[in-house]
């Protein structure tokens, strides 16, 4: 029998892929640009339209989940993955390039539900909490790790083959999945598709406001990842390699921070620590908008704390859902992703529009107010009431 330990990481490589192949090829989009002799809102375009249609595709995968099973939506999800992405290192124009990565991310979108579900059914209580570390870890360090791996391949081949590591990181992912993923969809008689479960989940307190954490958590993780170079830029003098460096007390955190939240859950409930993480990133927003431009030493500590309270939230959020939800996990779990991968792709997008309202000060006064009405909202709904 397979070790559940080794099942969880095979599904948790699978979900990581899509934040990963989200920005693996930021560093290069000027040259990308330059060789498909495109402009650059059709550039960056490609890495738009991957994130929406990742978004809305959890919608679709939640209930093919729950209903024909886990293997049999993820491993034909990779398999389109590893084509698109072999098609994406033959694009020799823009229209190619946007065709194919539409389809990388139809293909690697089943990666987070399945992961998600896969870990719901396989463990309980403690187990369940560090095993959704593992995945929240991996899925966070995605968007982090992409440009940095992409830069090397880059770098030392050609942008080309930037898409073809993708392919065979995916076939490799695909592979181990084969070998070790059982089937975990619980026994009982087959349902039908229910669209209408969404609206349902929707409706419940405690599904709107994860997803609604979900959504702010990742729209301001990702300016952090988008203004955190322009915010090196306006104060300090730093070359191209340090910049890059800059990023490591992020993924160190939420590493540590991932490998953390279980330890923190047996002293404080899943609901206290989601309001706690929330109201102190309120905080460290605020001190990290003060400081950052003043002082390296303290924006790398604002930064660090940022991903620390991430990485303690994330799996206490998967954990909290896959416990609520219990027939319908996949379902919610893609109904959660989609919240978050919107907020993904809204982070740039707004932010931009706030930054030239307002600059960063706008930017993150705005960010530390959600973080504050999202400590609000997730204490009323989610902890219990006390007795009168």
């Amino acid at each position: 029998m397979v070790h559940k330990k080794a099942i969880a990481y095979s599904v948790s490589f699978a979900a990581f892929l899509g934040p990963f192949t989200q920005t693996v090829y930021v560093p290069i989009l000027p040259e990308l640009q330059d060789t498909l002799a495109t402009s650059q809102l059709l550039i960056n375009a490609s890495i738009s339209v991957f994130t929406f249609i990742i978004a809305f595709m959890q919608i679709l995968y939640g209930p093919l989940t729950d209903t024909w099973g886990r293997k049999k939506v993820l491993l034909p999800g990779i398999a389109l993955y590893v084509g698109a992405s072999i098609g994406c290192f033959y694009a020799d124009h823009i229209a190619s390039l946007l065709f194919f990565r539409v389809f990388q991310a139809v293909g690697i979108a089943t990666g987070s539900v399945v992961a998600v579900t896969v870990i719901g059914d396989l463990f309980q209580g403690e187990e369940r909490l560090k095993a959704m570390g593992t995945f929240q870890m991996l899925v966070a360090l995605g968007p982090v790790i992409g440009p940095v791996a992409g830069g090397f391949i880059a770098g030392q081949l050609d942008y080309h083959y930037v898409f073809l590591a993708l392919a065979i990181a995916g076939g490799l992912i695909g592979t181990l999945n084969w070998a070790l993923l059982r089937e975990t969809k619980p026994a009982g008689p087959a349902r039908r598709i229910d669209m209408a479960e969404y609206a349902r989940i929707a409706r419940d307190r405690q599904g709107l406001t994860i997803g609604i954490l979900g959504f702010v958590q990742f729209y301001i993780y990702y300016n952090f990842l988008v203004y955190l170079p322009v915010i090196l830029d306006q104060g300090y003098t730093l070359s191209v390699a340090q910049k890059g460096l800059m990023f490591l007390p992020l993924s160190v955190a939420l590493v540590l921070g991932s490998f953390l939240s279980s330890r923190v859950q047996k002293r404080l409930s899943t609901e206290s620590l989601l309001v706690i993480t929330a109201l102190l990133c309120a905080i460290d927003v605020v001190a990290f908008l003060v400081t950052a431009t003043h002082s390296l030493t303290l924006l790398i500590a604002t930064t660090f704390l940022f991903g620390l309270l991430l990485g303690l939230s994330l799996p206490a959020q998967t954990a909290l859902l896959t416990r609520v939800f219990v027939t319908h996990r996949a379902t919610a779990v893609g109904l959660y992703n989609f919240f978050r991968f919107m907020g993904m792709a809204s982070g740039p997008f707004l932010g931009a529009l706030l930054f030239g309202l307002g600059g960063l000060t706008l930017l993150f006064s705005i960010a530390a107010l959600l973080f504050l009405l999202i400590a609000l909202l997730t204490r009323r709904n989610l902890m219990p009431a006390r007795p009168h």
